[in-house]
């Protein structure tokens, strides 16, 4: 795993005085990565307590006083991702009634935010329904890393930072002489990331093409056309996320199919359900590159997954909401 980042070191230019009052636990979603961003931010992680009664509710025990301090709760909602919701909510509960000051939830993954507008008639937008729990469990701020749909910011009525992962995955190719080539383009894998692409575009001063598909149904994905020159160009395909991998495994084959050199895939979220990362490796694509915001169990790892750390970015926000400073100014050089 990489251990490079566009962002600062949180860790080397502070003596931790500025991070009083502040504390970060972390759930059980991913422990890993809190104790990542702890260690940026040159603190330890919160004592908490996390079990189960016998029949599988979730118990939660805080073993620190939470009184008059910033809480941050590292808590991305990935699969189990009911489970994890709940610990989420359970978590938020306990720091609400033992009176800390602030509670902000990073959740470097929102999960349910594919549900974030009525397709069809009767259908809930569960995006919203979250956001609406969150709050009434006592959040009072959410940092995220690249949602599905920006629109979910709207859904709060707290202040909701949103980070992009695209300065991560840009400088990994950066470093790696893809802005010094001249055939290499950006895909988009349908029309709603033509925003995440462009960025990642211009961060390598490569040119953009844009996948049009149609998705008959969850998962299932038909490409209708591909906007764009690629053809015997270098292609690097990015997305928020991977999930099964079916849709990013179609766009890819259709790009070789069509005449184009290779291709690599990149986004911040690695959901990668059932046996993703096996028919990634399968595939025509070369290489698969991803931030940590979620847990990737030890058998889902192949050699072609090259996975990022998001913990400065994450470590670099905390600290500035803690010291009201611009989390804006992040992504400065990127706009």
């Amino acid at each position: 795993m990489s251990s490079q980042s566009v962002f600062g070191k949180t860790q080397s230019d502070s003596n931790g005085s500025h991070l009083e009052g502040m504390k970060l636990f972390a759930g059980s979603a991913h422990v890993e990565l809190g104790q990542r961003v702890a260690a940026a931010l040159g603190i330890e992680l919160g004592r908490m307590m996390n079990s189960q009664f016998a029949d599988g509710e979730i118990r939660i025990m805080v073993e620190e006083s939470a009184r008059g301090n910033d809480i941050f709760i590292l808590q991305p909602t990935c699969a189990p991702t009911n489970d994890n919701c709940m610990e989420l909510f359970i978590m938020l509960d306990a720091f609400r009634r033992a009176s800390a000051r602030n509670i902000t939830v990073v959740m470097p993954y929102y999960g349910y935010a594919r549900q974030d507008k009525k397709v069809k008639p009767r259908e809930p937008i569960t995006a919203r329904l979250v956001a609406d729990i969150l709050e009434m469990c006592g959040a009072t701020r959410v940092v995220a890393i690249d949602l599905h749909a920006e629109q979910i910011q709207g859904f709060f009525t707290i202040p909701v930072d949103h980070l992009y992962g695209f300065p991560i995955l840009g400088q990994y190719f950066v470093d790696r002489g893809y802005r010094e080539m001249d055939d290499v383009v950006v895909v988009s894998p349908d029309v709603a990331g033509v925003g995440r692409a462009s960025s990642l575009a211009k961060m390598i001063g490569a040119g953009l093409v844009v996948i049009n598909k149609r998705r008959p149904r969850p998962n299932v994905t038909e490409v209708v056309e591909i906007v764009g020159e690629f053809e015997g160009k270098r292609c690097i395909m990015i997305d928020d996320m991977i999930d099964t991998g079916g849709s990013i495994i179609n766009g890819a084959n259709a790009l070789i199919d069509r005449g184009a050199s290779e291709v690599r895939v990149c986004c911040s979220h690695p959901v990668l359900s059932k046996d993703a990362t096996h028919r990634l490796q399968a595939s025509c694509i070369s290489e698969i590159v991803t931030l940590d915001t979620i847990p990737i169990a030890p058998e889902m790892l192949v050699p072609k997954l090259t996975i990022l750390p998001s913990a400065p970015l994450l470590a670099d926000a905390i600290r500035r909401i803690h010291c009201n400073e611009s989390v804006s100014e992040l992504f400065g050089d990127y706009k």
